[in-house]
């Protein structure tokens, strides 16, 4: 295989769920330039409008969907529409996530479940909703947006780490199960991303960007251009044999232990 096509999406449909902005339209951008044809959804329908006129403004022409990924049969319902109008999905990134950062002891049992629903729940019924169709195909591309709090603890994020790290197993366990079926289940460990939420964590003096860039070898934060790359990676033939695995882009954090203060 020429190296250009191992890494060509072209002819390829690929559900980035949540993907109206951020993170999520970053990696779908990055899989449309690379050939593939985008759908997404959102639970929020002005998010799903911004999200549209933004894929638009970029050359994009993405199909938005308004769907819960916590609601099983409404998940499987837009699954199937998605195949009646556009066609099959080949390629799904599980991206739709949310984090409450609560001490654990303030934080409610409701508030813990649903960052668990969302960010567990959620990609393990998107990822059973579309299975079938990549098993009728003989092949399939997952991929699972987990975290540094797939392998870290950290304060405040008790429910978003354990979701993570439950995350982190479900990836490795749909590579077990449907390996076989030409089917490759990976993950993304995001660091810090630049994005304008974290805009003023990142000013100039700020503890908590100094906090960062001293934990980073690379000493920056990360862009969302830093995941497209990965993305493309993970969703292409080039990747056909890593499968069960956690690509961390994070500059390095996991494996350095901070400088000496």
């Amino acid at each position: 295989m020429e190296l250009s096509s191992a890494f060509s999406l072209k002819g390829k449909v690929a559900l980035v769920t949540g993907a109206s902005y951020g993170i999520g339209f970053a990696m779908a951008s990055a899989l449309a330039e690379a050939g593939a044809t985008i759908v997404f959804n959102d639970v929020n329908p002005d998010h799903l409008a911004k999200g549209l006129e933004a894929y638009k403004a970029a050359g994009i022409d993405a199909k938005g969907y308004i769907c819960d990924v916590t609601d099983e049969a409404a998940v499987e319902a837009m699954v199937a529409k998605i195949a009646d109008e556009v066609g099959s999905i080949d390629i799904l990134v599980n991206n739709a996530g949310i984090i409450k950062r609560i001490p654990m002891i303030e934080m409610s049992a409701a508030e813990f479940r649903q960052v668990i629903d969302i960010d567990l729940n959620g990609p393990f019924i998107v990822s059973k909703a579309v299975i079938p169709g990549m098993i009728k195909k003989g092949a399939g591309k997952i991929i699972n947006i987990c975290s540094m709090m797939s392998e870290l603890g950290r304060e405040t994020v008790s429910a978003y780490a354990a979701a993570k790290g439950g995350l982190k197993m479900l990836t490795r366990n749909i590579a077990s199960e449907y390996g076989s079926y030409n089917i490759q289940c990976n993950g993304i460990g995001p660091g810090y991303i630049e994005t304008p939420q974290t805009a003023p964590l990142r000013e100039p003096g700020h503890p908590f960007n100094s906090f960062i860039l001293a934990k980073t070898p690379a000493n920056r934060w990360g862009t969302t251009d830093d995941l497209k790359g990965p993305a493309v990676f993970l969703a292409s033939p080039a990747s056909d044999f890593v499968n069960g695995h956690v690509l961390y882009v994070d500059g390095g954090i996991l494996a350095y232990i901070g400088k000496q203060p």
